[in-house]
């Protein structure tokens, strides 16, 4: 992905935590001046660790520029084929799969994001924390045609199961969505550690007033405190502009979670 000179860039910070339920961390997550994201290896299913991890060091390794909306979805395309190039590889693995929620800044000075699964975005702007992404879940199909209440959709029996998620299959899809990059926006991505187990107005009142990495440890502790009984990670990236040659300063992507115990040495760009 070639350099394109930017006067947008994210101010990032992120902390993933196993949780005191579970003994593998199957989130990983990464930041960088360009973008950020959050992958949550899917539950039940063999790998999720290895999923989500693998996905996230394939897209991001070795990136340091902007994007436009078709070079996002082939980038995503790549990372996903690198999931079945796993599978391919060894078969004990069929079935891992991940959620994806990133966003990333654009050559034309705008915030993409895109979105598979349940893993959330939030924008927090003028001090006001809206859900920017849709769970694609059961349990917010039944929301969505009234069977269920929103405020009961974080406590039901099935919330976990999605009905979508990144698995290196040819049917596999990721909404990408163009947002104005207004400075002092505040971009959230979590996993549903947290969503599922924290109230919306906590996170907001977690997230606002601190510097990005007060904002992303205080959400985990909130969703460490209320006994999630899953890992929880939290991405935060603030939106800034400056002079383009700052935006290339310090390229590198930070890695979290199962991206930072597995593949430090990185992935090739593709």
């Amino acid at each position: 992905m070639p350099l394109t000179p930017s006067s947008v860039r994210l101010q990032s910070a992120a902390v993933s935590d196993t949780g005191t339920h579970r003994s593998v961390n199957q989130d990983a997550a990464f930041t960088a001046p360009w973008g950020g994201a959050v992958a949550d290896g899917v539950g039940g299913g063999p790998a999720g660790d290895l999923a989500s991890a693998a996905f996230v060091h394939r897209l991001a390794a070795g990136r340091v520029g902007t994007v436009d909306p078709e070079t996002l979805v082939v980038s995503v395309r790549a990372a996903n084929w690198d999931l079945r190039a796993h599978v391919e590889r060894d078969p004990s693995l069929s079935g891992m799969a991940t959620t994806f929620t990133g966003v990333f800044v654009s050559e034309r000075d705008t915030v993409l994001l895109a979105h598979t699964g349940d893993s959330r975005a939030y924008l927090l702007r003028d001090g006001v924390l809206t859900q920017q992404t849709r769970d694609d879940s059961y349990v917010q199909a039944l929301v969505d045609r009234g069977l269920v209440r929103e405020q009961d959709a974080a406590s039901h029996p099935r919330r976990n199961l999605i009905t979508a998620s990144l698995s290196g299959g040819e049917r596999d899809r990721v909404v990408v969505a163009e947002h104005e990059a207004r400075t002092g926006d505040r971009w959230v991505l979590c996993s549903d550690g947290l969503s599922d187990y924290v109230p919306h107005e906590d996170i907001a009142g977690a997230v606002a007033h601190r510097s990005a990495p007060e904002a992303a440890a205080g959400a985990v502790a909130l969703a460490l405190e209320a006994g999630t009984r899953d890992n929880v990670t939290v991405v935060v990236c603030d939106v800034e502009r400056g002079a383009p040659e700052s935006f290339s300063a310090h390229p590198d992507a930070s890695f979290y979670g199962a991206a930072a115990a597995r593949f430090t040495e990185g992935f090739e760009s593709a």
